[in-house]
């Protein structure tokens, strides 16, 4: 059965796309005036703080991922387009979660990482390398380098990436009460087609098992337990949505922020190879800006200072504790050189932090050392206009284009 879907404008309330884009003032006022805040139009408790968010990621005796109402629309209720029951590790609680993720963990190994590192850094140099003085850095890196990087670690085509831009986009597409029948037929047709494609791949990688990420999923076992191909097709679907969606975000929103934010961070980051790493943290806390996780109660308790009740539904703002003073110090101010950057809770927290969340970190370090390490300089483009390049996406508004010139 498919989730009810909690719109997340309906709780924000925002105006303008920009304001999505960047929700710094809204954060500090709920953080500030109602760090645990009910929201009676959605029936939903808001959490800001970085310890009551942790708590509510983390100690899944009392908060539940098992639930019939959720904040992220992704997928369809066909079965094409939803995860297999025993591997849909976003829907469960340990110990059944253990299960999944540690099947899943076979595509994501530190082995594989190492091994995929050269096919990564291939791709970003024949990006760049394309690059003239004038570009649009969302057409020309940010969207195609996620794109082609995940299709090559499926072991698929990566000639085919504007289908798998297509599927993705519509598939994480959020939607509001008014079109969600007109989406949800976009998601259903989506999926059918993603299926139908990919399914003759993992066919035959089973009889050629190859270094890629379908055929780990193949030979992966865990307690005498394996993926069938219909599991694999559906599973990659999911993986492949969310390795494009987050890095193409962050890469996107970094580029913004050396634009517009602080325009001397490049020459600086430049300057020392040894900040691309904690710039790129900064980021995750400072310029991925709508980063949630939901969850219900199990039982009644009073752990974040309110009476909740058992079923009553908890929106985890993970962006909104990435600027808690109480532990990050100046923490709307960017500041790559802050000790604890790291310690942002943009991939979650808990039996569910994101998997994936190494390689997003390589990908997005790999693409920013050798964009610093190619272009001397960089600048915008005069007349650019964030709200007209602004688009809805999971990850709340994206940047649609984001034009610069650049100089080698």
């Amino acid at each position: 059965m498919q989730s009810e879907i909690i719109h997340r404008n309906d709780i924000t309330g925002f105006r303008k796309k920009s304001e999505e884009f960047f929700p710094m003032a809204w954060y500090r006022k709920m953080l500030e005036d109602e760090p645990v805040h009910y929201h009676a139009g959605t029936d939903t408790w808001n959490v800001f703080r970085y310890e009551d968010v942790k708590r509510v990621l983390s100690d899944y005796e009392l908060f539940s991922s098992k639930r019939d109402r959720t904040v992220t629309a992704v997928g369809t209720g066909t079965e094409e387009g939803s995860v297999p029951d025993r591997l849909n590790i976003h829907s469960s609680d340990p110990p059944e979660h253990r299960k999944s993720r540690s099947l899943l963990s076979a595509a994501f190994t530190p082995r594989s990482l190492k091994a995929w590192e050269p096919r990564i850094q291939q791709v970003v140099n024949d990006l760049i390398g394309e690059m003239g003085e004038e570009i649009d850095i969302v057409r020309d890196f940010t969207t195609p380098l996620p794109i082609i990087i995940m299709a090559d670690l499926l072991g698929v085509p990566h000639k085919d990436k504007l289908l798998f831009k297509k599927w993705v986009d519509i598939l994480f597409m959020p939607f509001h009460q008014e079109n969600a029948k007109e989406v949800n037929k976009m998601k259903e047709k989506a999926a059918k087609e993603y299926f139908a494609y990919l399914h003759p791949f993992v066919v035959e990688k089973r009889a050629n098992l190859a270094d890629d990420i379908i055929s780990d999923l193949i030979q992966a076992e865990f307690e005498g337990e394996t993926f069938t191909d219909d599991e694999i097709v559906r599973m990659t679907m999911f993986l492949l949505g969310a390795g494009m969606e987050t890095t193409s975000h962050l890469l996107a929103n970094s580029f913004y922020s050396l634009l517009y934010d602080d325009p001397k961070l490049y020459g600086e980051v430049r300057s020392d190879p040894n900040l691309v790493s904690p710039f790129v943290e900064e980021m995750l806390r400072y310029r991925f800006h709508i980063s949630k996780m939901d969850r219900m109660v199990k039982e009644d308790n009073e752990v974040l200072g309110v009476k909740l009740k058992k079923g009553d539904m908890v929106i985890a703002w993970m962006s909104a504790a990435n600027v808690d003073k109480a532990v990050f110090e100046d923490p709307f101010t960017l500041n790559i050189h802050r000790e604890n950057n790291n310690r942002h809770q943009t991939f979650g927290n808990g039996p569910h932090f994101c998997l994936g969340a190494p390689l997003a970190r390589m990908e997005v370090n790999k693409a920013m050392r050798t964009f610093l390490e190619t272009f001397s300089h960089i600048e915008p483009v005069s007349g650019f206009d964030l709200e007209a390049s602004l688009q809805p996406s999971a990850a709340g508004q994206a940047l649609s284009r984001l034009p610069m010139k650049v100089r080698r």
